[in-house]
Parts: structure tokens; C-alpha cells; sequence
């Protein structure tokens, strides 16, 4: 179903008010996605089984009429698996066949179930929305997004994301357990959200024009400098073994440009970097492994940051 024409400015709110009617709950997560969506990036979602991670994705792409695949990683997985390979005849001739990361929105459920190597076939695909097979470059469908899912850390069965694989997220979000009311709403529908039929609130063609209009969304000067002195405080911390690298500083950049469109607004201010803080900085910094056995988080130095850099003031 084609669905109708709509205004650039309404698209964002349709697309969030259809995924809505097939997953409860989850409003940062929702909200981080759509983001990610209108900024070009990709999100990462750590949680338990069963809290509506593939769930998550497989709306998104559904509203935005695009095309949905799930990658269930497992170790025994090959990059062929993900990206596609070259069938050959008995003659010689050849033809490729694409894997699941051609597709609009792909879900790489368990990322960290498998190994380093096939986890690395979404590198190129991440950063250059192509991949390379056999010398040969294949491009991916516009819009691209890897929603990847993600088992807590040191869970059995799992190689841990190398940090070159985790900074090409642009938010990490947590998807946890549903509240009581949440709970009881999914029971009372669950004959509908077991079958969903979500109608496409937009096309991926106006995904792409919307993604225009965000890029015209003003960052004053004062703002920029407020991110990179974010970025720049928590390389500095003494509690931080590696800080997070300029890719940080785009996330902060681009996000706010998004959610402030999201809010109505043709400028971003230090409130929305300051939301999307925690989401763009965690999964970059790295505890030193002293500071980790004092109770020191990520969460916590990104707080610490945020108290600590002044924000700037806003001009008559």
C-alpha cells in the first residue's frame, strides 16, 4: 500500500506514531531510532532476550515502506553469510547473490555471538554503504541502518564488539524489561502484535528528503564548541583509558540537528546535545580497569562531564 503524500515536517511524527501501535513502551529507544534514522546512523541495542529489540527494528522499516532483513549471528556465521557471494556455473559465468545486508533497516540480532571476522563484514557496509565482493563494489539501498542487538557483556557464548565495530554506532540504547502497565497492555493485544499489520506511514525516497531538510537544521558556533569540549572532557579524564573518537563529536552533531527538527525547531540547542549525551558517548569510553574496581561506569564519567562543561549561554 502506497502511502499518501505527506509534509516533510509530519513524516517523523507518522513514523513514530505507526511503530507505536505494534511496540509498547520503549520511548527513548523509539525516539533514539528515529533519530539515527533522520541522521544517517546506525544504533546499538543491548538488553535481555525478548524485550522487543527485532521487534524494534522490523517496525521501522515496515513504516518507512522500506525492506526489513534479520541476521541471526551465530559463530559459526561466514562474512559471505551477511554480504553476498559470486555463484559460479560449470561454464565459468557468474552471478552474484546478495546477502541479507541489502535491505533498508537490517537487524544484526546478537552481534556479539559471533566472531570477530564475520562481525567485520559490517564494517564497510556501516561507514560507506557499500560492500566489496571479489573486488567488485556492490552499493546498499538508501536508506541504510543496522540496528544491532546486543547480549550484556561477558555473557557465555560471546566475543566482545571490537572498539573499531562499536564506534560505528552512532547511539547505543538499552532495551530492558517493560513496566507493569506496559506488561499488561502487551497481554491485552498480543493476538494483534503477534500478526502486525503496520501500513507504511511514509516511502524511503521522502526518509531521504526529510534527511535534507535535517541537514539545513542550524548548529550555532557556541554549540559546536560545546560538543567538541564534551568530547575533549572525557578524553581527559584520568579515569579514561581510551576516549571516545571524533566520530562522538559527528553523533552529538548530527543528532541534535535531528531531534531539533523533531521538536519543531531550525536550530539545535545545548539541551538536545545534552540529551543525546549518554546514547552518543557511553559505548565510546573506556574505564581504566583501577577506576572500573571503584565503582567508576561510563554512565558515570559521561555525567561528570556533562556537570562539568560549562554550557553555553544563550546570545540576546
Amino acid at each position: 500500500m502506497t502511502p499518501v503524500s505527506t509534509p516533510s515536517d509530519d513524516i517523523p511524527r507518522r513514523v513514530m506514531d505507526a511503530v507505536s501501535t505494534v511496540v509498547i513502551g520503549k520511548e527513548e529507544a523509539k525516539r533514539i531510532l528515529l533519530v539515527a534514522l533522520l541522521s544517517g546512523g546506525h544504533v546499538l541495542v543491548e538488553g535481555l532476550t525478548g524485550t522487543a529489540k527485532t521487534l524494534l527494528g522490523k517496525a521501522f522499516a515496515m513504516a518507512i515502506g522500506g525492506k526489513f532483513k534479520r541476521i541471526q549471528l551465530t559463530p559459526d556465521l561466514l562474512p559471505t553469510d551477511v554480504t553476498g557471494f559470486y555463484l559460479y556455473s560449470p561454464t565459468g559465468a557468474s552471478r552474484f547473490v546478495p546477502g541479507p545486508i541489502f535491505a533498508n533497516i537490517v537487524l544484526a540480532d546478537e552481534l556479539n555471538r559471533t566472531t570477530p571476522r564475520t562481525q567485520a563484514a559490517f564494517l564497510e557496509a556501516m561507514q560507506e554503504h557499500q560492500v566489496t565482493i571479489e573486488g567488485n563494489i556492490h552499493s546498499l539501498a538508501e536508506p541504510f541502518m543496522v540496528v544491532a542487538s546486543q547480549i550484556p557483556a561477558g555473557g557465555p557464548g560471546t566475543y566482545p564488539l571490537a572498539e573499531v565495530q562499536v564506534d560505528r554506532f552512532m547511539f547505543r540504547v538499552w532495551s530492558g524489561y517493560p513496566s507493569v502497565e506496559e506488561e499488561s497492555e502487551v497481554l491485552d493485544r498480543i493476538d494483534q502484535l503477534e500478526e502486525p499489520a503496520l501500513q507504511p506511514a511514509t516511502t524511503p525516497a521522502e526518509v531521504l528528503g526529510v534527511r535534507e531538510r535535517v541537514r539545513n537544521v542550524y548548529v550555532s558556533e557556541d554549540v559546536r564548541r560545546y560538543v567538541i569540549s564534551l568530547v575533549n572532557r572525557l578524553r581527559e579524564d584520568p579515569d579514561v583509558a581510551g576516549g571516545p573518537s571524533p566520530r562522538a563529536g559527528i553523533a552529538l552533531y548530527k543528532g541534535g540537528r535531528a531531534l531539533a527538527f523533531l521538536e519543531g525547531r531550525d536550530y539545535v540547542l545545548p539541551d538536545d546535545v545534552k540529551e543525546l549525551a549518554l546514547p552518543a558517548l557511553v559505548h565510546r569510553v573506556h574505564v581504566r580497569p583501577e577506576a572500573e574496581m571503584d565503582g567508576v561506569t561510563p554512565e558515570a564519567v559521561v555525567e561528570r562531564a556533562l556537570a562539568e562543561v560549562a554550557v553555553p549561554k544563550p546570545t540576546a
